[in-house]
């Protein structure tokens, strides 16, 4: 692919426009995302993060060999009337107030870890560990739909312009209008009722493609028009030219020549888009439109622990723990991935500054 010369004095943009320039004492001919990977290592804030989902998420993919193995139940099993020998002494799951067993730790063989929920006795570790299952699977699933259409829709406005791009524009700022919660919340409660049917498909109100959904559609225009807007700027650049003067045609040109150019951009996007629809997920579930009984996510474990928040807070406090740790490491790792895969501003500026020379920096 052509690209542009550099600007005098400053680093030009390797033969890939979305991907980083190399760097002083880079090796030669090192392709851009070695160079992106390299700089993601020395950033141990980001990786350290990185880590910490991924502890999260061996975490809640352990669940089946928690409740087979140790805690002996499944999430949705009650435990109302029944009785644990904790550390030899015996105690009731529920109390006959209502009021649920606390952690117990390991004091009864790891059963109750955290105690019990509300009024059914359930085993809240269990629960937790297959919420954040649901939550986890909410979260990829619905950023990877607004992702894919966001690709398609950005590429597609981009790259025609002219009427194709007004139709998309304006039917994605009629969405960007709407504030995203309040659409959600409306299309939730609408199709938890009868559920969606698209002509021979039927999803049930209760399934979690509800939610999935949701959430993959109304985050769409967030992601959309940055792609457009870097489309429209790559469009104009010799290689697409070149292309076209090829006879490539218009398919070629977005899926071949300007979407490799996007990569960089669209994985910073789809992490972050994950941490954000996460919390859409968090936030429908504990106003009662996102996840249906008997599923459960960390956001309705929220919703249904804030009944019980003076008598037993860990029941709302473990899960919106849960979803802060989640979100808070995606978002760090997100930003140190940017950072990484598109330095230019800061490179650009500490060249400028160097160039300034003493003078320079004295003002």
């Amino acid at each position: 692919m052509a690209f542009e010369p550099p600007a005098a004095g400053l680093p030009g943009p390797g033969p890939d426009e979305g991907f980083p320039p190399a760097e002083a004492g880079a090796p030669a001919g090192e392709s851009p995302w070695r160079i992106a990977y390299r700089r993601l290592l020395r950033n141990r804030i980001a990786l350290a993060f990185l880590g910490l989902f991924f502890l999260i998420v061996v975490f809640v993919l352990a669940a089946p060999i928690w409740a087979t193995h140790v805690a002996h139940t499944g999430p949705n099993t009650t435990h109302t009337l029944e009785k644990i020998s904790v550390n030899g002494e015996t105690k009731e799951v529920v109390e006959p107030s209502g009021r649920p067993i606390g952690p117990v730790w390991l004091g009864a063989g790891g059963k109750f870890f955290f105690g019990a929920d509300g009024r059914l006795g359930r085993d809240e570790m269990v629960r937790l560990m297959y919420g954040g299952r649901t939550s986890l699977l909410i979260g990829f699933s619905s950023a990877l739909i607004t992702i894919v259409f966001a690709i398609v829709l950005g590429l597609l406005a981009g790259y025609y312009k002219g009427a194709t791009d007004s139709v998309i524009a304006r039917a994605m700022d009629v969405l960007w209008a709407i504030p995203v919660l309040l659409l959600a919340i409306a299309l939730g409660t609408a199709l938890a009722v009868g559920g969606l049917r698209i002509g021979p498909i039927h999803v049930a109100g209760n399934s979690l493609l509800i939610p999935i959904l949701i959430i993959g559609f109304v985050s769409i225009p967030y992601i959309a028009r940055p792609i457009r807007g870097e489309v429209l700027s790559l469009r104009e650049k010799e290689f697409v030219e070149a292309a076209v003067a090829q006879g490539a045609s218009a398919r070629r040109i977005m899926f071949v020549e300007l979407l490799p150019n996007l990569w960089s951009t669209i994985i910073v996007f789809f992490t972050i888009t994950i941490a954000n629809n996460m919390l859409i997920e968090s936030a429908l579930s504990f106003l009662g439109a996102g996840v249906r009984p008997p599923n459960s996510s960390w956001g309705s474990m929220i919703s249904e622990g804030s009944d019980l928040i003076y008598s037993a807070p860990l029941l709302s406090i473990l899960p919106g723990a849960m979803v802060l740790l989640t979100v808070l490491s995606l978002n760090v790792f997100g930003d140190g991935l940017r950072d990484a895969l598109d330095p230019r501003a800061k490179v650009r500026l500490e060249v400028t500054a160097a160039q300034a020379g003493p003078e320079g920096a004295a003002i």
